[in-house]
């Protein structure tokens, strides 16, 4: 398996002049940091590839220990063509990723391991809120049917934090390529579930805290719940 860190984006809403995976919580660790020391606890530093974009540099010289892929339209490209890089230097491997502004209890990851181990896609989703400008989900027959900002009655929200299988990778990419330059990367999910008919999990990782950094009220909800 190898795991993605999705960080190229601006994160123009935080307001940050730098990176916003190299915002500092309150705890003296940056989002990225702790996201790294919550993964490293688990599994190998060498299997871990991040995309970067904007002020890349920064991030690059920070983690000089990560592999680092480059999205040279960071300014341009939605998550969909970020990942869609990623994958396509992993394309025989299952691939776990995490948006780069994700903080979240290191606990999750016990809950996410049986299916990482069963080799079965994924979607980590949080039922207790659905927030209206938040990705969220709808089920088919047990597995995610819809999966986008504009789904009518979610019954929850994606976290951040998904997997796709080596035996769906393929299709996964091809439905990347598909995508708008502007789409997120849960598009090419949902073309690969709807045409390609692969079976992606909806998994509840809600009794564990996982915070995606947006707006600076964000950040102060994670400050107080990761201190």
């Amino acid at each position: 398996m190898k795991i993605i860190i999705l960080a190229a984006g601006m994160g123009s809403r935080l307001g940050n002049p730098f990176p916003k995976p190299l915002t500092t919580l309150r705890n003296g660790k940056s989002i990225m940091k702790f996201q790294l020391d919550n993964i490293t606890s688990k599994y190998n530093i060498d299997d871990i590839n991040v995309v970067v974009g904007f002020k890349k540099d920064l991030i690059m010289e920070r983690f000089p220990e990560l592999t680092y892929i480059y999205n040279p339209y960071f300014d341009q490209t939605n998550t969909s063509k970020s990942l869609l890089r990623a994958l396509k230097k992993n394309k025989t491997n299952s691939v776990l990723w995490f948006n780069g502004d994700v903080v979240f209890d290191q606990l999750i990851l016990n809950i996410l391991e049986p299916h990482i181990q069963a080799n079965e896609s994924f979607v980590a989703v949080n039922t207790s809120k659905v927030a209206d400008e938040e990705v969220k989900y709808t089920l088919k027959n047990g597995f995610i049917d819809e999966l986008s900002k504009t789904v009518k009655n979610g019954l929850g929200e994606a976290v951040g934090i998904n997997f796709i299988s080596k035996n769906d990778i393929e299709k996964f990419i091809y439905r990347l390529e598909e995508c708008d330059d502007n789409d997120y990367f849960e598009r090419g999910l949902e073309l690969a579930i709807e045409k390609d008919n692969i079976e992606v999990k909806a998994i509840d990782i809600s009794k564990y805290s996982c915070i995606e950094v947006d707006f600076t009220e964000d950040l102060e909800n994670a400050n107080k719940t990761f201190s």
